[in-house]
């Protein structure tokens, strides 16, 4: 082994010590916390040199969709907004037909179309579209933010109910957020699945979401005003919203 080179001056006594030593041994001054390892090289040792630190690739969505801490605000407000409709209207003995919801052939002013999809005919269609805003409208908000979130829901529900009365042939009641809760799923599923893209580990739970979105899509048979038109027109609407960020997002 060569000779150590003596390059490190202590700042206690001004004396040259050696690298390699956590204390002078001249006056005892502490140098460092401990002594760095060493390695070979040739006939000499050398401080091993420290590694690079892993550069941790963001996740997509920062800054665009970068999760935050902040309450979902918009999830909330469509959801108890929606409750407090239907307290309304169940303690004022109103019928959906004459409060919110959307008769066909048409009938009402256009803000019908703006009130549907909060207006529910009972609480187990509510319960539903509820517990699926609760799971994914929370994870878009969290990218998107509260604003986008709340215009992404109203268009979901709102042009769902639009297309579904455009298209209805038989007279019916049109009203409750399938379309919502459908669109909400789409987005989550388009986002999510663009953030883990290619990364081993990070996956999510396709049979899950499919076994929701199955439900959903069901919902019709079992609530009368849910419409099936209205649900498939708010999930098309949702996908497209969220493969829109996505794109912009990669072109940042």
């Amino acid at each position: 082994m060569s000779e150590t080179e003596l390059s490190v001056i202590c700042k206690n006594c001004g004396s040259e010590v050696s690298p390699y030593v956590t204390e002078c041994p001249y006056c005892g001054a502490r140098l460092r916390k401990r002594a760095p390892k060493l390695e070979r090289r040739g006939d000499a040792l050398e401080a091993q040199r420290p590694r690079r630190r892993r550069r941790r690739i963001p996740r997509l969505g920062r800054p665009s969709f970068a999760l935050s801490a902040e309450r979902p605000y918009a999830t909330l407000a469509v959801i108890l907004g929606s409750a407090v409709m239907l307290l309304i209207q169940k303690a004022g003995g109103h019928t959906i037909a004459t409060y919110g919801g959307v008769i066909v052939p048409y009938a009402g002013g256009w803000s019908r179309y703006l009130t549907a999809p909060f207006a529910y005919a009972d609480v187990g269609y509510l319960f539903v579209v509820a517990v699926a805003l609760a799971i994914f409208s929370t994870g878009v908000e969290r990218r998107l933010g509260t604003l986008p979130t709340f215009v992404l829901l109203l268009a979901c529900g709102s042009l769902g109910t639009l297309v579904a009365a455009a298209v209805s042939v038989e007279p019916n009641v049109i009203g409750g957020g399938n379309g919502m809760a459908l669109g909400a799923l789409a987005a989550w599923f388009t986002i999510r699945r663009a953030e883990v893209h290619g990364r081993v580990g990070e996956d999510y739970d396709v049979i899950g979401v499919a076994v929701a979105a199955v439900v959903l899509i069901a919902l019709p048979l079992f609530a009368p005003t849910a419409d099936f038109y209205a649900g498939i027109a708010g999930g098309a609407i949702g996908a497209l919203a969220g493969l829109a960020a996505s794109v912009i997002h990669h072109e940042e």
